[in-house]
C-alpha cells in the first residue's frame, strides 16, 4: 500500500494543533463545572413568602429587608484577603575529636628518642538549609449558593472568565461558608470559608509562551539528567 508523501506532514499539523490547544481545553471543560444553578421552575421556599411582619425566616438577617445568601441559587460577593508567607530554617552541626598515644617496647622504637606513638582524628560537619514563600491575592469574586447542608452551612461555587486578546484568564472558587459569617451587604471574607479551592489560572498565547514546550516537557521526563 502507497502512503502519501503529505501523511506524515498532516500527522504532525494535527499534532502540534492538539498540543498548543490542550491547556484551553482543559480550562473550558473545567469550566463546564462551574455552570450557574437555577431552582426548579415554579419552587417557592415556604419560609420566603411574605407574612406581612418585619422578619422573614428566609433572610440572612432579622428584617425582611435583608437579603444575605440563604438559599440555592442565591448570589454573595467573597472579598478576597488571601495573603500567606512561610519561612523555615534548619542547621545542623556536629564535631568530634579523638587523641590516643600507644607506649611501644623498646625493641620496636627503631632508634626513636621517643618509644611513644601519637596520633589523633578531627571530623566537623556543618549543614544549613532555608526556604521561603509568599503569596497575596486581593479582589472580589461573586458565587452562588449550590447546596444548603443539614447543618445550615452553604456550599458555594463561582468562576470568572476573563477573555483578553491572546486568551483566557480564569479565577474560580469553592467552599462552605456559615451563613453568620456574611455581612449584612452580602459579602464574606476568604478566610471565613471552609475548604477553601482558589484556583487563578490563564489558558491562550500568553499563557503558552511561559510554558516549555510539548518536546522539551517529554524530554524532560525521561532525561536522567
Amino acid at each position: 500500500m502507497k502512503t502519501s508523501p503529505s501523511a506524515p506532514l498532516a500527522a504532525l499539523t494535527l499534532l502540534l494543533t492538539v498540543a498548543a490547544c490542550t491547556p484551553t481545553y482543559i480550562e473550558e471543560k473545567e469550566s463546564l463545572n462551574f455552570a450557574p444553578v437555577y431552582p426548579e421552575d415554579g419552587y417557592t421556599d415556604s419560609a420566603a413568602l411574605p407574612t406581612g411582619g418585619i422578619y422573614t425566616a428566609s433572610s440572612g438577617g432579622i428584617f425582611a429587608s435583608d437579603r444575605r445568601a440563604a438559599r440555592v441559587g442565591d448570589i454573595l460577593t467573597v472579598q478576597f484577603a488571601e495573603r500567606f508567607q512561610a519561612s523555615k530554617t534548619q542547621s545542623t552541626s556536629g564535631s568530634r575529636s579523638n587523641d590516643y598515644s600507644i607506649d611501644m617496647p623498646d625493641v620496636l622504637t627503631l632508634g626513636l628518642d621517643d618509644g611513644v606513638l601519637d596520633n589523633g582524628t578531627d571530623q566537623s560537619f556543618a549543614g544549613r538549609g532555608q526556604a521561603q514563600q509568599s503569596n497575596s491575592l486581593t479582589g472580589r469574586l461573586s458565587v452562588q449558593v449550590v447546596r444548603v447542608l443539614p447543618g445550615g452551612q452553604l456550599e458555594i461555587m463561582g468562576q470568572k472568565r476573563l477573555t483578553l486578546n491572546n486568551g483566557n484568564e480564569y479565577v474560580r472558587l469553592t467552599g462552605v461558608v456559615r451563613p453568620e459569617d456574611i455581612s449584612a451587604d452580602n459579602v464574606i471574607l476568604s478566610d471565613r470559608i471552609a475548604h477553601a479551592t482558589i484556583k487563578y489560572v490563564g489558558a491562550g498565547t500568553v499563557h503558552d509562551t511561559s510554558r516549555p514546550g510539548w518536546l522539551r516537557r517529554g524530554l524532560d521526563v525521561v532525561s536522567p539528567l
